[in-house]
């Protein structure tokens, strides 16, 4: 699984994906779902804005953006395009970080807001482990701590075993045993490919075998 977004979408403006480039504020993988970018921003309460920009984006000023935004749609117009929301962004960031544009963590929350990629990597992988056969394995490329979180603890649940006490007089054949065994280390790109690949930079790649049908 690659759960890295496509490159031709977020270099297409029309998708609303860029903060780079102006166009309408959608960012919907899925053209036939009904809310977009615009619908979160424009009707979203600011608590709400907060937590999503908070926890899909890791935002540390979150809530400054979502006050920034609410007073902007309330007093001035509705938000509509990408480059209007990466104006409000950057004047609302009162720090920023080294080599990143301000919006760029509050634009990831909406676009994971927006396709409920948690929800749906949280709901494919359960699936696609039950479909293994033995030895079968489950490669995750991740490009974000928050997918890259769900496939670790995705991993850690299927390695639990039953925890037995002490002297409990019980046989071997009796425990539940882990059907899942992790294969390697975390992998990460090299220098080189992320020199030759920008974008390949945060990505993590995590191997899972299940050992038992």
């Amino acid at each position: 699984m690659d759960l890295g977004i496509s490159s031709p979408q977020i270099d297409e403006a029309a998708r609303g994906f860029s903060f780079r480039l102006d166009g309408l504020l959608d960012m919907r993988m899925n053209q036939h779902h009904q809310e977009t970018a615009a619908d979160v921003v424009n009707n979203y309460a600011e608590a709400e804005l907060t937590y999503i920009f908070k926890v899909y984006g890791e935002e540390r000023f979150a809530k400054r953006i979502a006050r920034s935004i609410v007073q902007y749609r309330e007093e001035v117009e509705q938000i509509d395009t990408t480059i209007k929301l990466a104006r409000i962004i950057n004047k609302a960031v009162p720090k920023r970080e080294p080599g990143k544009d301000p919006a760029t963590r509050t634009f990831q929350a909406l676009r994971i807001k927006v396709n409920q990629e948690i929800e749906e990597i949280e709901n494919v992988l359960p699936k696609a482990f039950e479909h293994l056969k033995k030895n079968g394995r489950i490669a995750v490329i991740s490009f974000h701590s928050l997918e890259d979180r769900v496939v670790k603890n995705f991993a850690k649940d299927q390695l639990k075993t039953d925890f037995i006490p002490k002297y409990i007089p019980i046989k071997a054949s009796e425990i539940k045993m882990s059907n899942l065994k992790k294969i390697g280390k975390l992998i990460i790109p090299s220098d080189i490919e992320i020199k030759e690949n920008p974008r390949s930079r945060s990505a993590k790649l995590r191997i899972i075998e299940r050992i038992e049908e």
